[in-house]
């Protein structure tokens, strides 16, 4: 079982990316379906096959499905909230925190784990892959289990009285005759989802880029924040490269054949300077390119011509990358960044820390990583590089 999740900002490319590698595996004779979890779904018009909330046969071996989560939610959800609200309120509670007890965070979230899990673990599909929604909504969605299991205890805290009114709700999300025998499982499920998630020999992730500034930090912020919670990325995507870029090592592109037209050399120029910062900055994964092109990548006929480009001969349902690319220890009360780097002449390391940036020049080499919360608080007090991977270290603040 392989589920394959594919994350970066809105616009990059997620969607495609997702149906080309989806069709590739169904192609080569796994059964697989690909599903979208982003309230604003686009997969269908991608396909260029009309999609139901359930899985549909769009190709030989090839399922599609857009999740309908906010109907789920509207339907049930609107009339419960004020119910649950005033019973809280009799119960003595004051009324800011009987409004706050009435709403469960995230349930868009809840309902798109809980599609996934259910296909997962049913055994229908050899491969899932997930055409997520854009970063922000991804990184509540895989950190949702950890949130609802803080919910959840919170209900129990109030005891039995709360956890009757908040059946009614579960009973909406899942069907079950006694909802309170249910959500224990429910609250496994989740576990055991998360479980698979952050299981390397089952679940990618895969993040997108554009070669564009704005799309590079948030695709680097995604990586950090996948790498803090333990989610296996195994590559990055690059979409709409323009011809005439060539890469000669981590981070060492140039154009080497410039466009007559200005404003593509332009481009070109840009594009090249970010295609370095990508290398540098998502090193030691394997990065794929998609070259530009004048057509839309629609229909199942683009979307197999993208699979190839992408990943040419290559299974795109393998793991591409074991490991970390990035990770978080900690040491005593100190904490300790830990960043493979590729063959960099040792020199002396400079660290140069704004805000939650944090700049690492060795000698030509440069890399800028964007610190999780956990780091950002606190100051970079040296580095030392030890078989290929340098340590940054990160002390406790005096107070």
């Amino acid at each position: 079982m392989r589920i394959i999740l594919y994350l970066g900002k809105g616009g990059v490319g997620k969607t495609t990316v997702a149906a080309a590698t989806a069709l590739r595996s169904a192609q080569l004779g796994y059964r697989t379906l690909v599903v979208s979890t982003d309230i604003a779904h686009s997969l269908a018009d991608s396909l260029d096959r009309p999609l139901q909330s359930e899985p549909v046969e769009v190709a030989p071996n090839l399922f599609a499905q857009e999740i309908n989560v906010l109907d789920e939610v509207r339907n049930h959800w609107g009339k419960l909230q004020a119910y649950m609200g005033n019973m809280l309120r009799k119960q003595g509670m004051s009324k800011a925190i009987a409004e706050e007890m009435a709403i469960i965070p995230g349930m868009e979230e809840i309902v798109s784990l809980l599609h996934i899990y259910r296909n997962a673990s049913a055994g229908d599909f050899d491969r899932v892959v997930v055409d997520a929604a854009p970063t922000g909504e991804t990184m509540r969605l895989l950190t949702m289990p950890e949130s609802f299991q803080w919910y959840v205890d919170r209900f129990y805290s109030w005891g039995d009285t709360a956890m009757r009114f908040t059946g009614g709700l579960l009973r909406k999300v899942i069907p079950d005759r006694d909802v309170m025998a249910g959500l224990p499982k429910l609250i496994d499920d989740v576990k055991m989802l998360q479980g698979i998630l952050s299981n390397p020999d089952i679940s990618s992730y895969r993040i997108v880029l554009n070669p564009e500034k704005m799309v590079v930090k948030e695709g680097a912020r995604a990586m950090t924040y996948l790498s803090l919670f333990n989610y296996p990325v195994d590559a990055a995507i690059v979409n709409r490269v323009l011809p005439g870029i060539v890469s000669h090592g981590v981070g060492e592109v140039e154009v080497v054949e410039p466009s007559a037209d200005a404003y593509l050399r332009q481009l070109q120029s840009i594009q090249a300077r970010y295609l370095g910062e990508i290398e540098r900055d998502f090193y030691p994964l394997p990065i794929f390119r998609s070259r530009w092109s004048g057509e839309e990548m629609v229909g199942m006929e683009r979307l197999a011509g993208l699979a190839v480009d992408l990943f040419g001969d290559a299974d795109p349902g393998q793991v591409f990358f074991r490991g970390q690319a990035q990770a978080i220890e900690e040491e005593g009360s100190d904490y300790v960044l830990k960043l493979p780097l590729p063959h960099v002449e040792l020199e002396k390391v400079k660290l140069t820390k704004r805000g939650d940036e944090l700049f690492i020049t060795i000698g030509n080499f440069k890399r800028e990583i964007l610190l999780p919360s956990v780091l950002a608080q606190r100051d970079a007090a040296g580095a030392v590089f030890r078989q290929g991977v340098l340590h940054v270290r990160f002390p406790e603040r005096a107070a």
